[in-house]
């Protein structure tokens, strides 16, 4: 409808898979440039993943028009079958004739590797591209590892592309996986365009149907960057919609309020017109990367927020009624101070504005782009980690937090844990310490806004339920992608990763380890009972938190350093 309007010669921005319109940002490049080395001479497994819309099929495609002409391709495109059916269909790609009736696992997998072998005979290549691969089964997978165990003495005689969303990731997590897992030679992970990257696809888009003119404004390609999340697919859609519209209001630009109409429209549920972030990236501390800063922090910077501002942090306890019982000093010491803890919770019932006032206290000011805690976490190599416990097992987790509370009308508020205050020493002597009994915490800091508070056990019984959103440096796979566990089953360097860790802690030698021998469960199990934590013959997630949480003397090195 638009097209004649604004003088192009198509419609710019279709879903459909258009090769006229392949556009290769950066990232894409490396995808590519990742699944071609992949198909080396070794062979094997490669790994494609990304989310919903990213692009994954267009670098499948890309990558098809570059096999070598000695190379016989399979493609699957639904992969929503039993192991026998995946087999005929391989054989189906392959042109492998086999009888339709009667056909059996082994009848066809012989068939399978009879053709292998003939291709290997001739020089061709083989290889087997599975696109959703998220939905396959494990049996099926299975099926395709048996299917490589064909080798020579330099190469497999079959190489598979697995291409899928993120969850393609988490099911080769499994420990009935672990051997197809250890065979992927190479992986990606397709991330969404960022803000440069989404102009330059929008022009690219334009040019193609012969625009002569620039059809967004500037704030208007940053409003569908931040809606769309960078997603190519959501970005069409988006774009489409907000021709229409000016088309429809006679304008001849796409500006910020025809995006937002569009966003509703195209995006439904997804669309959210209130970000929760306001400010743009900064980090006030010259010249150190945020994630040695935030990579290294843990508890101790509760205490030292506690210490650099306790002159003006007024405490409180709890009345009957639940109103803040502040002396007249106190109130001075904050204007902005509330009378009771109804208004407090009716101030602070957005989560993103705890997250954002939690990271302001280490000293960042966050994107407004950033829509989720988790998301944004991952912006600074933290993972995002939801407690559901006590006060004591908050306290041994040795992390700030964002506390999710509920007021007397059952309604959520969000507060930031700042670190448990031991007050049975003295009245002048308060230490943060997780490594003290912890009989003798008796309150906590908690900060709402720029106001803290210390308060007790009673008013955590009144208004807390024991969820807490904890952001902490957790170790990483070779994919990159955050464990919660580490045992027999995981990646050598994550092994290695905890044997260091362990190392550090026990002060002694690291050695050098090719398994989870005997020697590091012991070792392990050690430092749990010293902790607290849960014996066990791996790591779960409790003795990974407390493993990662670097810190000496209950203050964090390279934050401490960073901040001078």
């Amino acid at each position: 409808m638009y097209t004649d309007y604004f003088g192009l010669s198509d419609s710019p921005f279709s879903i459909a898979p258009n090769p006229q319109f392949l556009f290769m940002s950066d990232r894409h490049r490396e995808a590519l440039a990742h699944l071609t080395y992949g198909l080396g001479e070794t062979g094997g497994f490669v790994l494609l993943t990304g989310e919903v819309g990213t692009g994954k099929t267009t670098v499948s495609r890309c990558l098809l028009e570059q096999l070598p002409e000695n190379t016989q391709a399979a493609f699957i495109l639904n992969p929503t079958l039993s192991a026998q059916e995946l087999l005929a269909t391989i054989c189906d790609e392959l042109k492998i004739r086999y009888r339709k009736t009667g056909a059996t696992l082994k009848t066809l997998t012989d068939k399978i590797q009879e053709k292998l072998l003939k291709n290997h005979a001739a020089e061709l290549n083989t290889v087997l591209i599975i696109d959703e691969a998220q939905h396959l089964k494990a049996e099926v997978l299975e099926q395709l590892r048996l299917l490589t165990n064909l080798e020579t003495n330099t190469k497999k005689l079959l190489q598979v592309i697995l291409i899928g969303q993120p969850e393609l990731q988490q099911l080769l997590q499994r420990r009935d996986l672990r051997q197809l897992a250890q065979r992927i030679t190479a992986r990606y992970h397709l991330l969404p365009l960022n803000k440069q990257e989404v102009e330059h696809y929008i022009r690219h888009r334009l040019s193609v149907v012969n625009c002569q003119q620039a059809l967004f404004t500037p704030s208007a390609i940053r409003t569908i960057h931040k809606h769309s999340k960078g997603i190519p697919r959501l970005i069409n859609l988006i774009c489409d919609r907000a021709l229409l519209g000016a088309y429809g209001a006679n304008k001849s630009q796409v500006d910020k309020k025809l995006v937002l109409g569009a966003c509703q429209e195209a995006l439904g549920v997804e669309y959210q017109p209130k970000p929760w972030w306001q400010h743009k990236l900064a980090l006030v501390a010259g010249g150190v990367s945020l994630v040695t800063v935030l990579g290294a922090f843990g508890y101790g910077l509760g205490y030292w927020l506690y210490a650099d501002q306790q002159s003006a942090r007024p405490s409180a306890g709890l009345s009957e009624n639940g109103n803040a019982q502040l002396s007249e000093q106190q109130a001075h010491k904050s204007a902005l101070q509330p009378q009771n803890w109804q208004i407090i919770a009716n101030q602070h019932q957005d989560l993103g504005l705890a997250v954002e006032q939690l990271f302001q206290s280490w000293r960042v000011v966050l994107d407004e782009t950033i829509t989720e805690p988790c998301q944004l976490a991952q912006y600074y190599d933290l993972a995002c980690y939801w407690h559901k416990g006590n006060l004591n097992s908050l306290a041994q987790l040795n992390y700030p937090a964002v506390l999710k509370l509920y007021d007397q009308q059952g309604r959520a508020f969000y507060g930031n844990y700042q670190g448990q205050v031991s007050i049975s020493r003295s009245a002048n002597s308060k230490q943060v310490s997780a490594a003290q009994n912890i009989h003798t915490l008796e309150q906590a800091d908690v900060n709402f806004g720029q106001v803290g508070y210390q308060l007790d056990y009673a008013w955590f019984n009144r208004y807390w339920r024991g969820a807490a959103l904890v952001f902490w440096p957790a170790p990483k796979n070779n994919a990159g992608e955050f464990v919660e566990q580490i045992d027999q089953g995981s990646e050598l360097a994550l092994i290695q990763w905890l044997e260091q860790k362990l190392s550090e802690q026990q002060q002694r030698p690291a050695r050098q380890i090719s398994e989870f021998d005997p020697r590091l469960v012991n070792q392990l199990q050690q430092y749990q009972r010293e902790h607290g934590l849960v014996l066990a013959d791996y790591a779960d997630t409790a003795t990974l938190l407390s493993l990662a949480n670097t810190v000496e003397q209950g203050f964090p090195v390279f934050l401490k350093q960073a901040l001078k």
